[in-house]
């Protein structure tokens, strides 16, 4: 069914930029290499399909990254020919180098990217970006393993997704179904916030942003797709999955070091009801007991395991003794980031300092409760030691809730407030967009075809030439290092 263009006003959320005069509202990029077959095809059905069934100004972006072949010539072609298209060369390869340059690039709210391919249902489109465009989400991703989705593909490319998908579940705590699906999008605020924290350039860059904009409390709006797989796909299945795996690897490091600066992204977009004061509710207590029950019933096992273990070659008060030290240890380090959100380095050394001294308490308590079990019966079996033990920790686990909240952490997150990073200053209009935003052809202004970039990201040599394809440079300079093939 035709839907028929008509000026729309965008929500008036204050963490949206706004979409000026002359601005499109989405920014589709499609990024290639070597894909001259493809491309014409897969940007005519887009932009069909956005004519007639996206109600905002878009804009296409076709990203070529260091292709040999007749790609160029293609992408340009398609740049003269369409309103709203455009492209880009980037001189090095990489799909995650080219999204970033380009995104970092655009000046539109709402940016994504797609598959030349076309594997994915283009009526899926409209549905993904939606919850940004309204406000109500940060990032939207294209799910092929949601239960409504219909899938096409064979059990070898099956079995690696899922695979895949399962072991960042397993090592990084994902909680997105799909990390690999090539149909995303995300706002620019927070793209400007997170791109600079992406490192990697090539296939392991979406799943990379959508831990770290996870782990920052983003919101994530997962799509079900309908996706028929592409069986001239140039993909390397070996290569691509070593690379994962690597980035994997790299990724859960410096999460468990603490090398992130995660602490700096915890919802920083916008208004979140967790940060308003309520009368009578003391802030984020609900949620802190929550996760110190969890993080307190784990240690509690760690610490009995520990003792049945240490006793089989010491006496009671050393085996509670270490065993209480090592699950200390460990429980300050769960609480400090479970329970009251600190992360990062940052204090942690005077936290475990002071997590030492409410162990001490918790020794104190532990060990006064097996002397009076001592003095009380004069061969106490191991059962009775284990039940004594379990209620004197108890205690002690209800003190050291006291004490992490009101001493170790007290200004923790919640309710410490992490510094803001920059965030664009524009804001979206309260009235409705100008009639520029307007997608008929006759009401179409000029710059749609014109690339829309800042003239710093546009060597002299390239600046005005007659294909109008945009040159750009990477935005970080690692990226810039002709060795590296990603």
């Amino acid at each position: 069914m035709r839907t028929d263009s008509s000026p729309g006003s965008l929500p008036a959320r204050e963490h949206l930029p706004a979409a000026g005069a002359g601005t499109p509202v989405l920014d589709v990029v499609v990024p290639v290499y070597n894909e001259e077959k493809d491309l014409g095809p897969c940007v005519r059905g887009l932009h069909e399909h956005l004519t007639r069934t996206f109600p905002y100004a878009f804009r296409i972006t076709v990203a070529d990254n260091a292709s040999t072949d007749g790609t160029p010539h293609v992408a340009a072609r398609l740049a003269a020919d369409l309103d709203a298209v455009r492209s880009v060369r980037l001189e090095q390869k990489g799909r995650g180098r080219a999204l970033r340059t380009v995104w970092s690039a655009s000046d539109a709210p709402v940016l994504a990217y797609m598959d030349v391919d076309l594997s994915t249902d283009l009526n899926a489109l409209l549905p993904l970006v939606a919850p940004l465009i309204s406000g109500h989400s940060d990032l939207a991703i294209g799910s092929r393993l949601a239960r409504s989705s219909r899938v096409v593909r064979g059990a070898k490319r099956e079995f690696i997704s899922r695979t895949y998908n399962l072991i960042l579940r397993g090592s990084l705590q994902a909680r997105f179904s799909d990390a690999q699906c090539g149909f995303k999008a995300i706002r620019r605020d927070v793209a400007q916030v997170l791109l600079p924290l992406v490192e990697d350039t090539g296939w392991f860059f979406d799943t990379e942003m959508l831990v770290l904009a996870e782990r920052a409390g983003c919101r994530i709006h997962e799509v079900p797709v309908d996706w028929v797989d592409d069986p001239d796909s140039t993909v390397h299945l070996v290569r691509t999955a070593t690379d994962d795996l690597k980035g994997v690897w790299r990724v859960g490091r410096a999460l468990a070091t603490g090398s992130l600066p995660l602490d700096r992204l915890v919802r920083p977009f916008g208004d979140d009801p967790r940060d308003r004061d309520l009368t009578g509710v003391p802030q984020g207590l609900a949620r802190q007991l929550v996760g110190f029950c969890v993080v307190g019933a784990l240690s509690t096992l760690f610490y009995l395991l520990l003792y049945s273990g240490f006793r089989h070659f010491a006496g009671s008060q050393l085996a509670n003794a270490l065993a209480l030290l090592v699950s200390a240890i460990a429980n300050t380090a769960a609480n400090r980031r479970l329970t009251f959100g600190v992360r990062g380095r940052g204090g942690a050394v005077r936290h475990q300092a002071q997590g030492l001294v409410v162990f001490g308490i918790g020794l104190a308590l532990t060990s006064g409760s097996l002397a009076a079990l001592s003095a009380a019966t004069a061969d106490p079996d191991h059962s009775t030691e284990l039940a004594v033990l379990i209620a004197a920790n108890l205690a002690a686990t209800v003190l050291r809730f006291l004490l992490f909240r009101a001493w170790v952490f007290p200004d923790a997150p919640p309710a410490a407030h992490s510094p803001e990073p920059h965030l664009p200053e524009s804001r979206l209009p309260e009235s409705r967009l100008p009639e520029s935003h307007l997608r008929e052809p006759h009401l179409r202004e000029p710059h749609l075809r014109e690339p829309h970039l800042p003239e710093s990201h546009l060597p002299d040599p390239y600046r005005g030439r007659s294909d109008a394809t945009v040159r750009l440079q990477p935005v970080r300079p690692a990226d810039t290092d002709p060795r590296d093939a990603r």
